[in-house]
């Protein structure tokens, strides 16, 4: 891929966008009494790496803030990976689901770690 030009051209969003598409089509089949807990935290959790991409791909003119929403974007991935363990724990998917979303929300932290060691690559060499 050439120069990136926009949040959506970012591997690790369009990751993110199919693994949170699918947390939400999984977790409409969770217990009524899971809405506002376990299915609405979730969901929070898997869209709000998408949302803090998106912001860091704004304000990458600052690298501090950057890596700052980059990090934060990290935190809620390996949230939605607790989440997944919960998900797990109470019978609501099965081992193999969780293997593989469990991964794939793997990959996207590594990813995410990798664009904070690489930031620089993202922001440019100023001190910003």
């Amino acid at each position: 891929m050439g120069l990136i030009t926009n949040f959506r051209e970012l591997n690790v969003y369009q990751a993110a966008r199919i693994e949170t598409q699918k947390i939400y089509l999984r977790s409409r089949s969770f217990p009524p009494e899971e809405r506002y807990s376990l299915t609405d935290q979730i969901r929070r959790s898997s869209r709000a790496v998408k949302a803090m991409l998106a912001e860091a791909w704004a304000r990458r003119r600052y690298r501090a803030v950057f890596i700052n929403k980059i990090d934060e974007a990290l935190g809620e991935a390996t949230e939605t990976q607790s989440w997944l363990d919960d998900c797990l724990d109470c019978g609501y998917i099965s081992q193999e689901e969780f293997k593989q979303m469990d991964a794939a929300w793997q990959s996207i932290g590594a990813k995410l770690n990798k664009m904070i060691a690489r930031a620089d690559d993202f922001c440019g060499k100023s001190d910003n």
